[in-house]
């Protein structure tokens, strides 16, 4: 006989703060989850770019080799390298395990904004200032990029790649999706100067911030507007938005120190977390719980849900 599906847990929103890392490198530019979401990647200010277990609190490496301050970084499906970017115009390739720079790609023109690897880890892309995309092969020689995509008449301010798509924000107000399988470059017009840009987990919406305080969700292959949140203050900064690990719900940094969270379906504001009294400059969703980082000044701060219980570990 089977069982029925116990029915799924409600989705629960982030609203406990666990840890906070004080991460000793300047103001934090950007905090991102790895992979799998048991590891993290500060960028700092200060040029070093470091690597965290924030489920523990503990810094695992720090990563020393850019010459200005640190705008975003990567890691690998592997977790075997990492790559960043930043002010100095440079994308680097890192070795996790040594902390060792493997490659440093030199060509655009302005500071690098964002850095993405794409799924198999052979190539970097990267959106800068410069108002072009570059894409660098990890595995040859080859000094210059493989290709430029140079449709924006502005910066790019957010980058991210799917399996056979790349998808842009660029500060001329315009989204940017490159379909690698069918040849085609898809271009939806928003007006507002955008500054993150990311997919929903099915794959069918993309999600976009701008300096107008709203973020706005679009149907990925018409482009039609799905939904508009709004509450949130975003004017004069890069701020981060994303998709909760299920799709419910739509995160945002707000330069009232606050991260704000709406339905993704009614629309309706679900949560504003005060974070800090200055602006949150980034934050990061966890791939597969409901598990936030934020980062604002020089903290990293954990934040997990109500119910959420640490698992004690055996005692050292």
């Amino acid at each position: 006989m089977a069982f029925p599906e116990p029915k799924p847990k409600k989705p629960e929103l982030p609203k406990k703060l666990l840890d906070t890392l004080q991460c000793k490198q300047g103001a934090v530019r950007a905090v991102r989850f790895n992979v799998d979401g048991n590891y993290c990647l500060t960028c700092g200010s200060d040029k070093s770019l470091k690597l965290w277990n924030p489920h523990k609190g503990t810094l695992l490496k720090t990563y020393s080799g850019h010459g200005y301050e640190v705008l975003d970084a990567a890691g690998s499906f592997d977790n075997s390298q990492l790559c960043s970017c930043g002010s100095d115009k440079t994308v680097v390739l890192w070795d996790v395990a040594t902390g060792q720079v493997i490659r440093k790609f030199r060509g655009h023109a302005g500071k690098v904004n964002c850095v993405q690897f794409n799924e198999e880890a052979t190539v970097i892309l990267s959106g800068s200032i410069d108002s072009s995309v570059r894409c660098w092969d990890c595995r040859s020689r080859r000094p210059d990029a493989i290709q430029i995509l140079d449709e924006a008449k502005d910066g790019i301010s957010s980058l991210k790649v799917s399996n056979h798509e790349i998808l842009t924000g660029s500060v001329d107000g315009r989204i940017r999706r490159y379909d690698l399988r069918a040849g085609e470059l898809c271009s939806d017009y928003i007006g507002s100067p955008i500054t993150c840009v990311c997919f929903s987990k099915d794959g069918q919406c993309t999600l976009a911030a701008t300096l107008d305080s709203t973020l706005r969700l679009l149907d990925k292959d018409t482009g039609e507007l799905l939904g508009e949140y709004t509450g949130h203050k975003n004017v004069a900064y890069k701020m981060d938005c994303c998709l909760t690990e299920r799709d419910t719900h739509i995160g945002s940094c707000s330069e009232d120190g606050k991260v704000y969270f709406w339905d993704l379906v009614e629309g309706s504001l679900a949560m504003s977390l005060p974070v800090s009294n200055s602006a949150v400059q980034s934050l990061s969703f966890h791939p597969t719980e409901a598990c936030l980082l934020t980062a604002a000044e020089g903290l990293v701060q954990f934040w997990r849900e109500e119910s959420y219980v640490a698992e004690e570990g055996p005692s050292a």
